[in-house]
């Protein structure tokens, strides 16, 4: 009895030691996951997710629980008629009123005694209007280090209409990074409509007037082509076999040429 008792166990264990050592360390550690899963989800996970979906059911009476605070742009217009017919019709149009007022329901209930946010200090405007290359091309920013420093943007964008009561002087007004950059390269004394197409527009309306750029090789062939009379002593090459059928700014930085990317 004694030795059919045995003959199972030994035959496990031989079988056992026949399976590489790593499978059998993947195993345990297989089990201990399957474990920790199963005792984890029934302690962590909590009782009333799935009721809706992959959500908590209780996470609605949370959420209804917690304060109102924003009132909604329609509630605005009731009152502030006149404003909104200004702002429709100007770039901010898209931007909600609480987003510079700040949470507005308890001023719907009892405007004497609760005033909205008006902030009048330059970082507030530049949080969205400071230069950032990331960007989209045509969005309005400025260096607020130079561009009238001392001054309240407010003074000269009214909020509600921030387009300019005249166009900027030069394109430094609201590309001044660019221009600092240009002011390193040969190309300083270029012009910017030397290579981009403006509009007049474009100095009220920038987004919706976007410069053309150059699409094709010859507006830098017009200096740098070989054989080709220039007004400016640049550098020359052979517009045939130089840089195959790559356009120039695909190597050459347009404001800083020296530079190859």
């Amino acid at each position: 009895m004694k030795t059919a008792k045995t003959k199972p166990t030994k035959w496990f264990s031989e079988k056992l030691k026949s399976i590489p050592q790593q499978i059998r360390s993947l195993s345990v550690l297989g089990i201990i996951f399957v474990v920790m899963f199963l005792f984890g989800r029934k302690l962590l996970i909590p009782k009333t997710f799935g009721e809706y979906g992959y959500y908590r059911s209780v996470a609605v009476d949370l959420n209804l629980a917690v304060p109102a605070r924003y009132a909604g742009q329609q509630i605005c217009v009731e009152c502030h008629d006149d404003i909104m017919a200004v702002k429709n019709q100007h770039p901010h149009r898209t931007i909600a009123c609480e987003a510079c007022h700040g949470p507005g329901l308890a001023h719907t209930e009892a405007p004497d005694e609760h005033e909205l946010l008006v902030p009048e200090e330059r970082e507030f405007c530049i949080l969205c209007h400071a230069y950032n290359p990331s960007r989209p091309r045509g969005f309005p920013q400025i260096d607020s280090q130079t561009h009238h420093p001392s001054q309240p943007c407010m003074e000269c964008h009214p909020p509600h209409a921030p387009t300019l009561p005249h166009s900027p002087g030069e394109c430094r007004a609201c590309h001044s990074q660019v221009a600092t950059t240009l002011e390193e390269s040969h190309h300083q004394f270029m012009s910017c409509t030397d290579c981009h197409q403006v509009v007049a527009e474009h100095k009220i309306h920038p987004r919706e007037h976007i410069p053309a750029l150059p699409q094709s090789r010859e507006l830098c062939a017009d200096c740098h082509a070989e054989g080709r009379e220039a007004a400016v002593d640049a550098p020359r090459i052979d517009m045939a076999t130089h840089g195959g059928n790559y356009v120039c700014w695909q190597c050459h930085y347009p404001h800083f040429p020296e530079v190859q990317r």
